[in-house]
């Protein structure tokens, strides 16, 4: 498959699910988080800022390739997963306080997304550096900032419209989503045999790490406590791709980000059922 192709496939991709999630999530359900200023620190703070340093940590323990290094910093970089909200509803969470955060994240990754990148340039030299933060600023308004205020705009001013077109547009969306899973899968599935060992240890250490990193500062609130966690492993993986094939790194990054989706997946789904057990013995 070749580059233009896939870029022009991620592109339209990420454009969807953000414009899909402007138009299904309203301004004053992202408010909604807002009004918790102490929580939106925490979870900022466990999302955008200790994920990234767990990152910088298992880089400086271990010599990993580089295309693991890199997909490890791309993930990192790219938070405010599509499907977050749906991931923390699995954990008993609800759903307006997710869909808050969710809002967020995307909104803000025009700023968290370069200045990160930025961040780990200078601290591993080895990591090269193809693009600025502007050229990554200017390629993630594009593909997440614009879409998102589109979709909120119209859901703000044209609501009626916004109710009939969400159901199609998200299904188109997810189905998308889908196919470019498919795709990555494919491109990266027979390259993941080199990631067994230490590289397939350090993704699973970081998916670890980061549950719990979210799961302590989401604390003493329970529903809190599913949200942080589910955000701090949910990595927007269409980010991660588009940063990738911008960079020219296909071949060595897409494996180590298929491992991170499956890793991330399996544990998620463990962690949600431990979690909605423990919510159904409160009283």
């Amino acid at each position: 498959m070749n580059h233009p192709f896939l870029l022009i496939i991620v592109k339209v991709t990420i454009f969807s699910l953000m414009l899909a999630m402007g138009i299904k999530f309203s301004l004053e359900t992202m408010f909604s988080f807002w009004r918790k200023p102490a929580l939106l620190f925490r979870a900022l703070l466990a999302v955008v800022v200790l994920v990234p340093l767990v990152v910088v940590a298992l880089l400086k323990l271990f010599n990993l390739p580089l295309g693991v290094a890199m997909g490890l910093v791309f993930l990192a970089a790219s938070p405010g997963a599509p499907l977050t909200t749906k991931r923390t509803k699995m954990a008993g969470a609800k759903s307006s306080q997710s869909a808050s955060l969710q809002l967020t994240l995307a909104l803000l990754a025009v700023i968290i997304t370069p200045l990160t990148l930025a961040i780990f340039t200078i601290l591993f030299q080895s990591i090269p550096e193809k693009l600025t933060m502007l050229d990554v600023a200017k390629q993630v308004t594009i593909v997440q900032l614009l879409p998102v205020s589109l979709g909120l705009l119209l859901q703000k001013f044209g609501a009626n419209y916004a109710v009939r077109v969400e159901k199609s547009l998200t299904f188109i969306a997810n189905f998308l989503f889908f196919i470019l899973v498919i795709l990555a899968c494919i491109i990266g599935f027979p390259l993941l045999f080199k990631l067994w060992g230490l590289p397939l240890v350090v993704i699973t250490i970081m998916v670890i790490v980061s549950l719990g990193i979210g799961h302590i500062l989401g604390g003493p609130d329970e529903d809190h406590r599913s949200i942080l966690a589910i955000s701090c492993i949910a990595r927007n993986i269409g980010l991660a791709l588009f940063i990738t094939i911008l960079n020219g790194l296909e071949k060595q990054v897409i494996p180590t980000i298929v491992a991170y989706l499956m890793v991330g997946a399996v544990l998620g789904v463990l962690y949600s059922i431990y979690h909605k057990r423990k919510l159904a013995k409160l009283p």
